[in-house]
């Protein structure tokens, strides 16, 4: 088989296929923080920890419960969501009026109670999660291997972002959600209960976080530092495609994988810091990220 830029075809896609697996997970992470900055102005830190908390409910419903892979791509985010309402609803709704610090210290102290409370009964050394039947297998393309697993995670992803963005800026429940954040108290005098949609738009953003986690459980062991190995590389993200942006989160989500996956190949000490780098970039160049909007 004939080489590519002296870097054989197997090594090159099998890293573009793993830059765009992670894509899909970065693109869906900074999407649920993009819908919860946008709409509540608030930090969230947990989102880590909702990832991870998504992957071990559906290690949770397949081993206590027998529940599977499919129903729980459909319940895990759902729980997960409800937690995340009922902290919205009890800690995170004092903050609204408070600067942004505060927001980001609570959530970063609730990361650290999640993550410690699931080492302390779990362990750190990471717990299976098998492939559902259908899934499993790949085919051989040639010039490389594609897991099926791996193809579904990344259409599934683009299908929930493609489908988030839709909803935000195409529907009228998009309008509503766009207009509170600009001036809620004229959207609260057409009968529309903001405090409700602040609420549900949080435990959505959460949802979105648990259900990358699922996905994620049978590629990755499910440990309690999966999300926070990963959340300081998403808010990296975020802040190039610009802090609330939903078409920002998911664009630079899914180009930062590619190109850390090709920074692996040609230049692999590198490419634990190129998404950072490129951060720094970009907020001398725009400081308000990619498609981020100045004040």
């Amino acid at each position: 088989m004939f080489e590519l830029l002296g870097i054989a075809p197997q090594a090159l896609f099998g890293q573009l296929l793993l830059g765009l697996i992670n894509g899909s997970f970065y693109a869906m992470l900074s999407l649920g923080l993009a819908v919860i900055f946008g709409m509540l102005n608030i930090i969230n830190f947990t989102h880590g920890a909702q990832y991870m908390m998504g992957a071990f409910v559906a290690w949770m419903l397949l081993h206590y419960l027998g529940v599977g892979y499919w129903w729980a791509l459909a319940l895990a985010p759902v729980i997960v969501g409800i937690t995340g309402v009922v902290v919205e609803r009890l800690l995170i709704s004092r903050l609204y009026h408070l600067d942004h610090l505060y927001g980001l210290l609570l959530t970063f102290g609730l990361a650290l109670i999640i993550q410690g409370l699931f080492r302390n009964y779990y362990g750190v050394s990471g717990l299976p999660y098998s492939i559902p039947a259908i899934l499993t297998g790949g085919y051989n393309l040639g010039f490389m291997f594609l897991p099926v697993y791996r193809a579904w995670v990344v259409v599934a992803s683009l299908i929930v972002c493609l489908a988030t963005w839709l909803v935000i800026e195409k529907t009228r429940l998009g309008a509503y959600l766009r207009a509170a954040v600009e001036n809620p108290t004229l959207v609260g005098a057409f009968g529309v209960n903001v405090p409700r949609m602040i609420t549900l738009t949080y435990g959505f953003g959460v949802g979105l976080a648990a259900l990358a986690g699922v996905l994620a459980a049978p590629i990755y062991t499910v440990n309690p530092n999966m999300g926070a190995d990963l959340i300081i590389v998403v808010f990296a993200v975020v802040v190039i495609g610009g802090m609330g942006s939903i078409l920002g989160s998911i664009l630079t989500g899914f180009g930062l994988g590619i190109v850390e996956g090709l920074t692996k190949v040609f230049y692999p000490e590198g490419s634990a810091v190129v998404i950072f780098v490129i951060m720094a970039i970009v907020l001398l160049v725009k400081p308000a990220g990619l498609f981020g909007r100045t004040a």
